[in-house]
C-alpha cells in the first residue's frame, strides 16, 4: 500500500471511494439534458457533474443551515450523509478535496515510500520511488519502519501508518518535515525527511519469463490506480511489447481511480464494443471501448480482493468479451457511481447515483468478479503459467 492513495479508520473506508469508481467526462452529460439546477455550480475539477438527488439536497441543506449558525458545513453533512445508508458516500472539506483531486491528477504529498506488512507482522519498505525524500536519504525496500515521529508503529494498519507519512491528521503540506525510525539488519537510524509533491507511478511495466521461453517472453503491467495519464500508459506498453509477447496485466491492489482512464487502459485490448452500462438516477447509459487495439496478444487479469470499481470494470469487460482469463481472487465489490456536489463552506459531498454492469450484465456492487481460475497463493506464478498455455510466451 503507498502513501498516495490510503484515508484511515471506518470513515476512511467511505472515503476510499476517492480514487474508486470517478467519472471525468462521461457524466458530463448531465449538464445538457438539464439533470443540473439551475445556478447550481460544477466543482472546477475534471468536468464532472453536480449530483442533484434528494439526498443530494437535504445535504446540501445541512451544510447551509449549519453556515448561517456560524457552525462546520463539513460536520452538518458528513451526519447527514451517515444517516443516509450510502456506503460511499463521503463529504471533504476544501484541503481534503483539493488533495484527492491532486491524486487523480498523478500527484500526492509523501516522502514517495510504499509499504507492506511483513511475514513477521513488521512493517516493511516495498518499494521506494526514485528521486524522492525517502531515496534521497538512502532507505531501500526490505528496510522496516519502527517509528514515525516517535510513534511506534508495529502494531498499527498499514494504512494508518501511511496516513502518518502523509500527514494526513495535520493536514501536512509539501515541505513539512516527518521523522522516521528505519531498520536494516540490526542497525536502526533515524531520518529527517522533507514531504514533497510527487508524481503518482501508477503504471510500471517489466519483461517476465524471457529466460524461460525465448527473446519473446510476457509483458508485466502493472496499474496500481487509475489516475490521470495511466491508460495512455497502458497502451503504449501493449504497443511496445515485444511481438508474440503475452500481456500479464496486473490489478491486485488497485482502488479504481478515473472511468476515462479505465476506458482507455480496456481499449488497449478491444477494438471497440462495449465495456459496461451504467444508471445515473435510474437513466441508462453505456460506456464503449475505442477502435484499434490490440486484439491478438494473449492476456491475463491478475485480481484480489483490493481490486476494486475502475479495476473491476476493466476486469470484467475483457473477461466478459472473452478478451483476458482472469487468475487470482474474488474482487472487491464496489460497482457504484458517485458525484461530487460543492456545498456552503466550500466542502464537497460525494454521493451514490447508480451503478454498472459488465458487458454481460453482471452488478458487481457487493459481488465483486469471480476470477475464471481462483488461486489464493502464489497467483502471479500461477497467472503466468495460464499465460504461457496460452502461447504468451511466459
Amino acid at each position: 500500500m503507498s502513501d498516495p492513495q490510503c484515508r484511515v479508520g471506518p470513515r476512511g473506508l467511505r472515503r476510499g471511494a476517492a480514487l474508486t469508481l470517478v467519472f471525468a467526462g462521461v457524466l458530463a452529460t448531465g449538464a445538457a439534458t438539464g439533470a443540473l439546477p439551475h445556478g447550481q455550480k460544477r466543482p472546477p475539477v475534471h468536468a464532472r457533474s453536480v449530483a442533484a438527488t434528494a439526498d443530494g439536497d437535504e445535504v446540501a441543506a445541512a451544510a447551509a443551515d449549519a453556515v448561517a449558525d456560524g457552525k462546520s458545513g463539513t460536520e452538518a453533512a458528513e451526519e447527514v450523509v451517515s444517516r443516509s445508508g450510502d456506503r460511499w458516500g463521503a463529504v471533504y472539506d476544501e484541503r481534503e478535496y483539493q488533495e484527492f483531486e491532486q491524486a487523480l491528477d498523478g500527484t500526492y504529498t509523501g516522502v514517495g515510500l510504499a509499504a507492506r506488512r511483513s511475514a513477521d507482522g513488521r512493517v516493511a519498505v516495498s518499494r521506494v520511488q526514485p528521486g524522492s525524500p525517502a531515496d534521497r536519504a538512502g532507505i531501500r525496500s526490505g528496510d522496516l519502519l519502527r517509528t514515525v515521529d516517535g510513534r511506534r508503529v508495529d502494531r498499527l494498519p498499514v494504512s494508518d501508518v501511511v496516513a502518518l507519512l502523509r500527514g494526513d491528521r495535520t493536514g501536512a503540506k509539501a515541505g513539512s518535515t516527518v521523522r522516521l525510525g528505519v531498520r536494516r539488519g540490526a542497525v536502526t537510524r533515524t531520518e529527517t525527511l522533507r514531504r514533497a509533491r510527487l508524481a503518482v507511478e501508477s503504471v510500471t511495466v517489466r519483461r517476465i519469463g524471457a529466460e524461460r521461453s525465448g527473446p519473446s517472453g510476457a509483458v508485466l503491467i502493472e496499474v496500481a490506480s487509475f489516475t490521470k495519464g495511466s491508460g495512455a500508459a497502458v497502451r503504449d506498453a501493449v504497443r511496445d511489447a515485444p511481438a508474440g509477447a503475452g500481456v500479464l496485466l496486473d490489478l491486485r491492489g488497485n482502488p479504481g481511480g478515473l472511468v476515462d482512464e479505465a476506458v482507455a487502459a480496456a481499449s488497449a485490448f478491444l477494438d471497440g464494443g462495449l465495456i459496461a452500462t451504467y444508471d445515473v438516477h435510474g437513466e441508462q447509459r453505456a460506456l464503449y471501448a475505442r477502435a484499434g487495439g490490440d486484439t491478438e496478444r494473449p492476456v491475463v487479469v491478475l485480481v484480489d480482493g483490493g481490486t476494486m470499481s475502475a479495476a473491476e470494470l476493466v476486469t470484467g469487460a475483457l473477461q466478459d468479451r472473452g478478451r483476458a482469463v482472469a487468475v487470482g481472487s474474488r474482487t472487491f465489490g464496489k460497482g457504484s457511481v458517485q458525484m461530487p456536489s460543492r456545498l456552503a463552506g466550500g466542502s464537497v459531498a460525494e454521493l451514490t447515483v447508480g451503478h454498472y454492469r459488465t458487458p454481460a450484465g453482471h452488478g458487481v456492487e457487493g459481488r465483486g468478479i469471480t476470477p475464471d481460475l481462483a488461486v489464493s497463493s502464489r497467483a502471479q506464478e500461477r497467472a503466468e503459467t495460464v499465460l504461457g498455455g496460452l502461447g504468451g510466451g511466459s
